[in-house]
């Protein structure tokens, strides 16, 4: 276990390459720390919420020692702009001045193929499981896996779509103990032969104050005008509410995982 209780802040320095996958047009970004970083923009697509739920998977993986590239805050200076002939491009980055966030770049990586290998342990694909039923991760499938393998290793990129409950904040409590029976469409199920062995190894790692601690890390911009709270520290204890009472709810979706994988042909 890793845990991750702070979060490099970066400036953006150079804008490279649009990745066109999606409406959210991510970007290879060189920060001014020298590195390359693929950059989510506060305003493409879900904003803030998509980058809330990177940081908070970014963060809560890398504690459970998953394969997950680090993350990092990533300021955006107006000036970066106004030198982008696509005006695509040139209105996302004049929409997202600010606070963005960024994933280390994985040079020469490609994506993963259920159908090739190499493929995971059980062990691992247990705890990729359990972890995306624990975020309620609907974008893990074979269809679109958001797995890439660089030199030999699998990295679980792309969790925009994770925590998808907060795009509506009723019975938020209520639906924090569902059992994700979409779980079934998981690209790892299959090699997901120890979900047990992963409860039992995950889910004692997040304990009260992890869980508060990587929640402490999301900027206060982005909680800032949620009209279901008066205030981010009440959304923050939302969102800790949340993940702990999933937490709880850990026997109902790994049998739910279960139960779908004996369905596996």
């Amino acid at each position: 276990m890793r845990p991750m209780m702070t979060i490099k802040t970066v400036t953006a320095a150079r804008y490279l390459t649009p990745l066109r996958e999606g409406g959210s047009l991510p970007a290879i970004i060189e920060a001014d720390d020298g590195e390359l970083y693929v950059m989510k923009f506060v305003g493409a697509g879900q904003g803030r919420k998509a980058l809330i739920a990177e940081l908070v998977a970014g963060a809560l993986g890398q504690t459970l020692g998953l394969p997950v590239p680090d993350v990092v805050i990533i300021e955006l200076d107006p000036a970066l702009g106004p030198s982008e002939p696509d005006p695509e491009i040139h209105d996302l980055l004049r929409f997202s001045i600010g606070l963005n966030l960024g994933a280390r770049f994985l040079p020469h990586a490609f994506a993963y193929n259920p159908l090739l290998p190499p493929h995971p342990s059980p062990e691992l694909a247990s705890a990729i499981v359990w972890f995306d039923a624990y975020l309620t991760n609907v974008d893990r499938t074979p269809r679109n896996t958001n797995i890439l393998i660089s030199q030999g290793k699998l990295w679980l990129i792309d969790h925009g779509a994770c925590l998808y409950f907060h795009h509506d904040w009723k019975n938020y409590m209520e639906r924090s103990r569902t059992p994700f029976p979409q779980i079934k469409d998981h690209t790892l199920l299959r090699f997901a032969g120890q979900l047990d062995q992963a409860d039992a190894t995950l889910k004692p790692r997040l304990t009260d104050a992890v869980l508060r601690a990587v929640i402490d890390l999301i900027p206060e911009v982005w909680l800032v005008n949620e009209p279901t709270f008066t205030d981010p520290a009440e959304h923050r204890a939302a969102y800790v509410a949340y993940l702990t009472s999933r937490r709880a709810a850990s026997p109902v979706f790994v049998e739910e995982a279960k139960n779908a994988q004996a369905q596996l042909v």
